[in-house]
């Protein structure tokens, strides 16, 4: 299966990048910390390289061992994978659920930088991060061009236009999320041309296409607003680089158009999935954005900027993002999110690894409903932008998969096919 190669190949590659990067930053730590820093640099190394040689090995998974606060919800989580009716009792690397190793070597990864003081803070995915939004800077400058352009007459633009622009955005915001640093192991890869181009040639591959349904939910929620009730929608956030930004102008639109009233972003509290976006990754790129040498890109960071100072923008994270549980068990693991999202009119979920926590990460039969997948998991209206990466998908018509199958066996993970796909909830 394709969750057997990412184990057996892609995780041991960006372990190897981990310690390479660490390695790369000695002198760095011996400047800012003196011995101290190279101390902890050479004890995250070897925590590290025993780490892939558990993964390599397939050894059982351990206890994490430190002090953080989401330790003692991890090895609980442990506990009923060793007690699973069907399982065998030891969970290891290669015998356990996907989804669960997987976030388990990335929190693995954090307990190595967070255990090792003077270097504690050190982000081991921060250059990949800066590297992508440094190599799609013109794709960014396309965008934030006519983004501006486009803000200059939405006060004229009459429904179907303000229809069009939305459904433009959503669409780069989809395609944004191709550039995914743990989907290439973290090889370089970025959005290299205009990004509004190619959308009319992508549409066929958009493969369950719910523009329609979240445009009504907007323009009712609108409609319908009172004096004390704003329109809010959230945006679960995935990788930083290009897609961020295609999230954030797509969330200005939004504003500016006013079929919202305030937008929150849900980000990662530590690093995560090579290239997943933290509060300081958030933060730095609009810096980036408010201080390039490019009229309409700082334009566009001032600006955003601004909507955090008035609060109309709101930037959050939680420790339930970086669990390994699916989203179904939101509400008993963390019922204080779970109220939180419940005050949304609309959720944005980007990306694969939502997608796959949103449907429990199983191999469904194509055909099974979203609403079924999602399993009793409805705080609000939701929908997921996804560009597919892995194998689960579900929501199509009857005969879809298979038809597409049969001529692309590697569909469901080469990151060609997208979906917009809206559950309305209860």
């Amino acid at each position: 299966s394709f969750a057997y190669f990412t184990i057996k190949d892609r995780l041991p590659q960006i372990l190897t990048r981990v310690i390479d990067t660490l390695h790369r930053h000695k002198n760095e730590f011996f400047e800012e910390h003196g011995e101290k820093g190279v101390e902890a640099e050479k004890r995250a190394i070897s925590f590290l390289s025993k780490l892939r040689n558990e993964l390599q090995t397939d050894k059982p998974v351990t206890p994490l061992e430190d002090e953080l606060p989401d330790a003692a919800l991890w090895n609980q989580y442990l506990d009923c994978q060793r007690n699973l009716p069907n399982g065998n009792g030891e969970p290891s690397w290669f015998q356990s659920p996907w989804l669960y190793v997987e976030c388990y070597m990335y929190r693995r990864i954090h307990a190595a930088i967070a255990q090792n003081p003077p270097i504690d803070n050190f982000d081991v995915f921060k250059e990949g991060k800066a590297q992508n939004f440094f190599e799609s800077q013109e794709a960014v400058i396309a965008l934030c061009t006519y983004f501006q352009e486009l803000l200059k007459n939405i006060k004229d633009l009459d429904e179907k236009q303000l229809q069009d622009e939305l459904f433009k955005l959503l669409q780069v915001s989809l395609w944004g999320n191709k550039c995914d640093l743990s989907f290439s192991a973290g090889e370089a890869v970025s959005q290299q041309s205009s990004p509004l181009q190619s959308l009319e040639n992508l549409v066929p591959y958009i493969l369950v296409n719910d523009m329609e349904k979240l445009w009504s939910l907007l323009v009712n929620a609108k409609r319908n607003r009172t004096e004390r009730s704003n329109v809010r929608v959230d945006i679960i956030l995935d990788n930083a680089g290009f897609e961020l930004v295609s999230d954030l102008v797509l969330a200005d639109f939004l504003l500016s158009s006013k079929l919202a009233d305030e937008v929150y972003f849900h980000g990662k509290s530590i690093p995560w999935y090579v290239s997943d976006t933290t509060k300081h990754d958030f933060n730095w790129t609009l810096k980036q954005l408010g201080s390039a040498n490019h009229m309409w890109m700082s334009r566009c960071g001032i600006n955003w900027e601004g909507y955090l100072k008035k609060g109309v923008w709101v930037f959050c994270d939680h420790m339930f993002w970086t669990l390994p549980h699916g989203f179904s068990s939101m509400s008993e693991v963390a019922p204080d999110l779970y109220a939180e999202l419940q005050k949304s009119n609309l959720l944005l979920f980007k990306g694969d690894l939502n997608y796959r926590k949103l449907t429990g990460d199983r191999r469904w039969e194509y055909s099974v409903p979203f609403h079924q997948a999602l399993n009793k998991f409805h705080p609000a209206p939701l929908c997921s932008l996804r560009t597919l990466k892995s194998d689960t998908q579900v929501g199509l018509k009857p005969g879809q998969g298979e038809q597409i199958q049969a001529s692309e066996p590697e569909w469901m993970i080469s990151g060609k096919y997208g979906v917009v796909q809206f559950d309305a909830g209860l």
